[in-house]
């Protein structure tokens, strides 16, 4: 038979009708051995509750729990479920019928694999390819490019202490992937779009602040910090080759203050050190 694929849903004052699109899309996969997780981190809002009054499924448990953050939401979900397999995925996205099947054909054909992830897509106020870059290693280690809604195993989860409640502005699912990776596990990117991102007003992707930010590096750095160490020189001398290559102006800045910034941030801490 084949092994128990757990959509993970955390839900925090979400408006109905993305709830219902994500919960559906995950219905609706032709892998059929699933359960659904929605996680209520704490809503407030009457209608999200009352939505939830409404699920009646087999298929579907509801936690409710105080908020707590999506990483904790995610923990509680995760914790909760019975399958071999995890795929977060957040009330307000969706998932092509096919991508838990593709996931966990690439698992079960390849033992080393240990997170499959897709190619993306925009939909809502913003439509259009989501332009990230192919995972390598260890060039991860200077940027994120593998979405939230990727497949892992639970074990693995449970051996790396899953999301960590320290990144509370964001950057949880980045963080975990860093941790997994380290901890041995290998990537596979599906070339196709089966994960849909939907796009409002303000994004999560758009909406950390310089401090923020700084505050998500400083804890990633710390929880990775032999990673940084070992493999930062031979990250940044690949990277500053191909660089120049990016072709939006104002993305390859970034690139490039973000290697200077990350270079800088570890010259400094490794002089506190001594």
């Amino acid at each position: 038979m084949d092994k128990k694929v757990s959509v993970v849903i955390p839900v925090y004052n979400v408006k109905p009708n993305y709830i219902n699109d994500a919960v559906n899309s995950a219905l609706a996969q032709t892998y059929k051995n699933i359960e659904i997780i929605i996680v209520n981190d704490g809503s407030t809002d009457e209608k999200t509750l009352e939505y939830l009054k409404t699920i009646d499924n087999p298929l579907i448990k509801i936690i409710h729990q105080q908020n707590q953050g999506l990483s904790e939401a995610r923990n509680t979900g995760i914790k909760n479920a019975q399958g071999t397999y995890i795929l977060p995925l957040d009330a307000d996205d969706v998932i092509d019928k096919t991508y838990v099947e593709k996931a966990c054909n690439v698992m079960e054909s390849m033992s080393e694999v240990g997170i499959v992830y897709c190619m993306a897509d925009f939909f809502g106020t913003r439509t259009g390819i989501l332009e990230l870059k192919d995972y390598s290693f260890p060039e991860i280690i200077l940027g994120n490019c593998i979405f939230c809604t990727a497949l892992f195993y639970k074990s693995d989860w449970e051996k790396v202490g899953g999301y960590k409640k320290e990144m509370c502005y964001g950057w949880e699912d980045y963080e975990f992937w860093l941790s997994l990776i380290e901890n041995g596990a290998k990537v596979y990117k599906i070339p196709e779009i089966l994960f849909h991102y939907r796009q409002h007003e303000i994004s999560m992707l758009k909406s950390v602040d310089k401090e923020k930010s700084d505050f998500l590096w400083k804890n990633i750095r710390k929880f990775h910090k032999n990673l940084y160490e070992k493999y930062f020189q031979q990250t940044k001398n690949s990277f500053i080759e191909n660089i120049f290559s990016i072709k939006n102006s104002r993305a390859r800045a970034h690139k490039i203050i973000t290697i200077l910034w990350i270079k800088i941030k570890i010259k400094k801490e490794s002089g506190n050190r001594g």
